[in-house]
């Protein structure tokens, strides 16, 4: 296993050689460009320069450029040649340039043997991806970056039914040069529509509105991993809409009963949607108190955490719990089962917070099962 170090000063990094081939729709180096940027460096033409040097005939994941910008004297390898290296010196730089070589003082990683890295942003360790692209296989790069920008732990719907249908939407997204704060901005429209739609009591239009933006909204982190265009305002943007609509799609839910035909007792109505966001509330109280205490989301604890995370009362897992109970028209049941089930996860998660707190105490660590 490898684990990565921190680094402490800008570096300069030589881009070697061209090629024509284009993933998601940049040629390699341009890539290479917008990973370095992402990472503050300064690009250089002239290699006898340079901290780094990397070869344009190959795709490798943003997880082996800050690897290898921690650790010097450090060259990654495909089939025996450099794709990526930080050298020490001009004589390391003149070795792998000039004469293609891999001197002795050189640490090698081997694409060829698999090494991992934790990513603890995706909640997984992670066999990055080092190929080199030709026009016959950029399809199988694009497919090989697109995987490995995918959570590890994440719900079952974001994991096993529309993992596709976000490939595809994300090529065609950045076919068409969209950028990620555009789909963003596409979703929050499709967010609002399920809204009313909820509130008007027409919860199959609902589920179809609620639905795309749900796929969206994994497309958008996905371009933007994939194409390099992550930024602070874009993560702020799609984090906060991802924060605050649930509990409102809950409410317009339940608003929505008495036109569906279907309404509730408005004590029970009340009490229904008091459970419902308080253990949202308290569900998102104990996910941060869980990285402030142990630094890590409390989803990678244990096994079984990541296990419950397939199902627990988040959005997704939500609205297949909803359309469980709309397809045998009962709406107002599905939103007393998602008040049922908010809880039970709330009492779940705390539970598990009070058990990690226990094994701080009494000294024992509380890692990643994922590191």
């Amino acid at each position: 296993m490898i684990h990565i170090s921190s680094r402490d000063r800008p570096l300069r990094l030589a881009i070697l050689g061209v090629n024509a081939a284009r993933i998601w729709h940049m040629t390699t180096k341009e890539r290479i460009i917008r990973m370095a940027h992402a990472q503050d460096l300064v690009v250089v033409d002239d290699w006898t320069n340079a901290d780094l040097i990397a070869d344009a005939r190959y795709a490798f994941d943003l997880a082996w450029l800050k690897y290898v910008i921690g650790h010097p004297g450090t060259v990654l390898t495909l089939q025996g040649m450099p794709v990526l290296a930080h050298v020490r010196d001009k004589k390391q730089a003149g070795h792998i340039v000039k004469d293609k070589s891999l001197p002795a003082d050189l640490s090698i990683i081997a694409i060829e043997s698999h090494p991992s890295l934790p990513n603890p942003q995706l909640r997984k360790r992670e066999a990055p991806f080092a190929i080199e692209v030709t026009a016959e296989n950029v399809r199988a790069v694009e497919r090989a970056s697109y995987v490995g920008a995918y959570k590890g732990v994440t719900d079952l719907l974001t994991l096993y039914l529309w993992p596709e249908w976000a490939l595809a939407l994300t090529r065609g997204a950045a076919a068409i040069r969209l950028t990620p704060n555009m789909v963003t901005a596409i979703g929050l429209a499709f967010c609002i529509a399920t809204t009313f739609a909820f509130l008007d009591g027409h919860y199959w239009i609902g589920m179809c509105t609620g639905l795309i933006f749900m796929v969206l909204d994994t497309v958008d982190g996905k371009l933007a991993r994939c194409t390099i265009t992550s930024s602070r305002i874009g993560n702020i943007f799609d984090h906060g809409i991802d924060l605050i609509h649930p509990p409102i799609w809950w409410w317009a839910w339940a608003m929505g009963l008495e036109v569906a035909g279907r309404p509730m007792p408005p004590d029970m109505l009340d009490i229904t949607l008091i459970a419902i966001v308080a253990a949202y509330v308290a569900q998102r109280l104990i996910e941060g108190a869980f990285i402030a205490l142990f630094g890590m989301h409390i989803h990678v604890w244990q096994p079984i955490d990541s296990r419950f995370r397939l199902i627990t009362a988040r959005r997704n897992p939500n609205m297949l719990l909803l359309f469980l109970f709309l397809c045998i028209g009962r709406p107002d049941w599905g939103l007393i089962a998602l008040a049922i089930w908010s809880v039970l996860s709330c009492l779940f998660h705390t539970g598990r917070l009070l058990q990690a707190w226990a094994s701080a105490f009494l000294g024992k660590p509380v890692a990643s099962w994922l590191g």
